[in-house]
């Protein structure tokens, strides 16, 4: 017997085990719930009953899915919100409501309106459970995590949790099962009648939608994915953010549209390609400072401080090139306006809260500002104070045309603030490093992360730097903490631009906040135009003009490239300084740009995507094994740059490790002498499950 045979003959014994059982269970169930005839409703008497029943359980089931979604605010959250937007709370419903009259078309109306009720409150329920996690809502894109190794799950879920899960998926099958056998049927069906009332209800939607954005009641735009969930309802933005993803495609998109817009509106016209140069050091170093929810006292006018606590900024911002900074983000976001800078593409043009970083850009390449400084003979360098598996950062960098990425896995000396974020003072150190280790001029993408929320309702500091005074003591403690760490981020920056200064190299630097501070900003009490607006100041050493206006955080790579003595490289780069950004047709000759790069032909091109993935390098510091040894029973690996997130590992199997020193680890449990040549130094994420790279005895990283 071949194995071919031998398999097939498994599979059937596999299947008669499984119909045996099958058999068991029918039989079980019809002795517990005896065979009935079966139960019919006319429709013609019974429609509209039914109709009005399937409005009152589309109300109960939103009820429950924004009652759910609130338990982290409060008991009855929900119910208050329905009376406070009951506008919202109707259009929500009627969404509901519209997908449920699907079982019109059927004869078990009972069942196949059970299973639409029930992917509501499956989703509802997962929306509520993940609130409680994380601030990120739950969408459609946490399904395709799945496919990753069902991240979400040992993400957001204990072992015990997981099992009851398991437990009630058993359950419902078993009662979906016995629904379905017991659902009455309907008769008469009059089906031009029943889809008539599925397109009208589904018309009435999508009208409800138009009238409701035309209005301002809810938008298309999700600057903060949990405030739109929150302010426009789950069901709206869960089918928002799972329709319409990425940048659509223009009107009259063809080779000839892209070559007019080139021609008519940049001065490099359809000589696109960028041309190698090796003329870094007759520019000054560029670096993109991005500060975490940073933000200046002054302007809030729900608070009054002791003293200021960011008086480096608003001196630079007072001396230097300065003004408002529009951002895509709100309380949260931050990739999305580090999108803009680097690429100058707006995330708007992209669907309801999404992030290329977790989409595209993950497996296509991008114009930016770095592949764009790259052609000129820059080093180009990001850094970030947080986790490298952060918004897929060591994924996309490569794809944006870094040559290396150091993320906190791959940087000693770090200090926490009270949260437990990574404090901002330890890049000066690691900017400084590279700046000083490359002949060539650097283009720096830099990533904070000290000023996170959450922010503490109670006391946290003893002895603030200031003061703050508000009319209730938990919007006092909160702004007290947020703006004390806003003040270790603006001493962080006058540090670094000490350091700079001293190192005499000609530097150009933005610095701004990426979005307002999860604080629940109300506008009223906010001084800027609106809550997508922080602000923003260009620092530099070459003298260049203050020249104060307010930008959108997609024209700021154009500003600094054009400081820089760059102007006219890069497509969108161009685009943005060659033309009016109040004109007619400004963004949506943008967006036809950004779609043909992104999406399209690569016309603007010639037809082919001229970026190739950057073989990127994790942390700039080489990470080498020097030698083995071994003191008593125990083995030691000595080498250099060893951090905090080094573990001694076997062939991708990580092995208990004390991190000693930059030089030093050592092994903490035995393994076999035969295997001791095989040991490895990983740099491995806080989750302990990823490994981020490897180094072996004769190698370094």
């Amino acid at each position: 017997m071949n194995l071919q045979e031998k398999n097939k003959k498994i599979l059937a014994k596999i299947f008669s085990f499984l119909k045996k059982i099958g058999h068991f269970i029918s039989k079980v169930f019809y002795k517990v719930f005896p065979r009935r005839a079966a139960k019919y409703f006319d429709a013609d008497r019974h429609e509209l009953k039914y109709i009005g029943l399937m409005a009152l359980y589309a109300i109960a089931i939103y009820l429950y899915i924004e009652e759910f979604a609130r338990l982290t605010t409060g008991p009855l959250e929900g119910l208050r919100w329905a009376f406070t937007h009951p506008v919202v709370f109707l259009y929500n419903t009627l969404i509901i409501f519209a997908t449920m009259t699907i079982a019109l078309l059927f004869k078990r109306r009972r069942f196949v309106w059970f299973i639409v009720s029930l992917v509501w409150l499956g989703l509802g329920t997962a929306n509520g459970v993940i609130l409680m996690n994380r601030m990120t809502p739950f969408t459609l894109y946490d399904f395709t995590n799945f496919a990753d190794g069902l991240t979400i799950v040992t993400t957001y879920f204990s072992r015990i949790q997981i099992i009851l899960f398991l437990v009630a998926l058993v359950l419902g099958v078993a009662a979906i099962t016995m629904i379905f056998i017991r659902s009455e049927k309907w008769k008469n069906i009059n089906y031009k009648k029943s889809l008539a009332a599925i397109i009208l209800a589904a018309a009435v939607s999508a009208g409800a939608t138009a009238g409701l954005q035309n209005m301002g009641v809810i938008s298309s735009f999700f600057g903060n994915l949990n405030y739109a969930y929150r302010d426009y309802g789950m069901p709206y933005c869960f089918i928002a953010t799972s329709v319409s993803a990425g940048i659509s495609r223009p009107r009259g998109y063809s080779d000839k549209m892209i070559a007019d817009i080139l021609d008519e509106k940049t001065e490099s016209g359809t000589d696109t390609q960028l041309e190698q140069k090796d003329d870094s050091l007759d520019h000054p170093n560029i670096i993109v400072l991005q500060l975490e929810s940073f933000t200046v006292a002054q302007d809030y006018a729900n608070i009054e401080v002791s003293q200021d606590p960011t008086p480096v900024f608003n001196y630079l911002y007072d001396n230097y090139t300065s003004g408002t900074f529009i951002v895509p983000a709100c309380g949260a976001g931050t990739a999305n306006t580090e999108f803009e800078v680097l690429t100058g593409i707006s995330a708007k043009f992209f669907g309801p809260g999404e992030y290329p970083y977790k989409g595209k850009l993950r497996k296509e390449t991008l114009e930016s500002l770095a592949y764009v400084t790259r052609a000129h003979g820059y080093n180009t360098a990001a850094l970030h104070n947080h986790r490298a598996l952060f918004y897929n950062r060591n994924e996309v960098y490569a794809n944006l045309g870094f040559n290396t990425f150091t993320s906190v896995e791959y940087m000693n000396n770090v200090s926490f603030t009270p949260t437990n974020w990574c404090k901002d003072k330890v890049l000066t150190s690691e900017i400084m490093e590279i700046m000083q280790s490359t002949e060539e001029r650097d283009f720096l993408h830099v990533i904070s992360v000290e000023g996170h929320g959450a922010y503490p309702t109670e006391q946290v500091f003893k002895q603030p730097y200031t003061e703050v005074t508000a009319e209730d003591e938990e919007t006092k403690w909160k702004y007290e903490y947020y703006l004390n760490e806003c003040h270790e981020m603006d001493t962080f920056v006058g540090e670094l631009i000490s350091e700079i200064e001293a190192s005499g190299e000609p530097t150009i630097m933005i610095i701004y906040g990426d979005h307002i501070p999860a604080l629940d900003v109300k506008e009223e009490n906010y001084k800027q135009p609106d809550l997508y607006c922080t602000r923003y100041v260009i620092w530099d050493n070459i003298g260049l003009p203050k020249e104060d206006r307010d930008i959108h955080s997609y024209e700021s790579g154009a500003m600094l490239l054009e400081g820089a003595g760059l102007a006219h490289e890069g497509i969108i780069f161009d685009y943005q300084q060659s033309n009016d950004p109040e004109s007619d047709t400004y963004l949506d000759d943008m967006e036809a740009l950004a779609y043909d790069m992104l999406y399209g032909k690569h016309f603007a091109y010639g037809g082919t995507d001229p970026y190739e993935r950057v073989d990127m390098k994790m942390g700039h510091k080489n990470i080498q094994i020097k030698d083995l040894v071994k003191i008593g029973d125990r083995y030691y690996i000595r080498g250099e740059n060893f951090t905090e997130r080094s573990v001694i590992s076997i062939e991708g199997r990580q092995l208990s490790t004390v991190y000693l020193s930059p030089t030093l680890l050592a092994l903490n449990e035995t393994v076999d002498p035969d295997d001791v040549g095989k040991l490895e130094v990983s740099q491995v994420d806080k989750s302990k499950e990823t490994i981020l790279t490897t180094v072996g005895a004769n190698e370094e990283l």
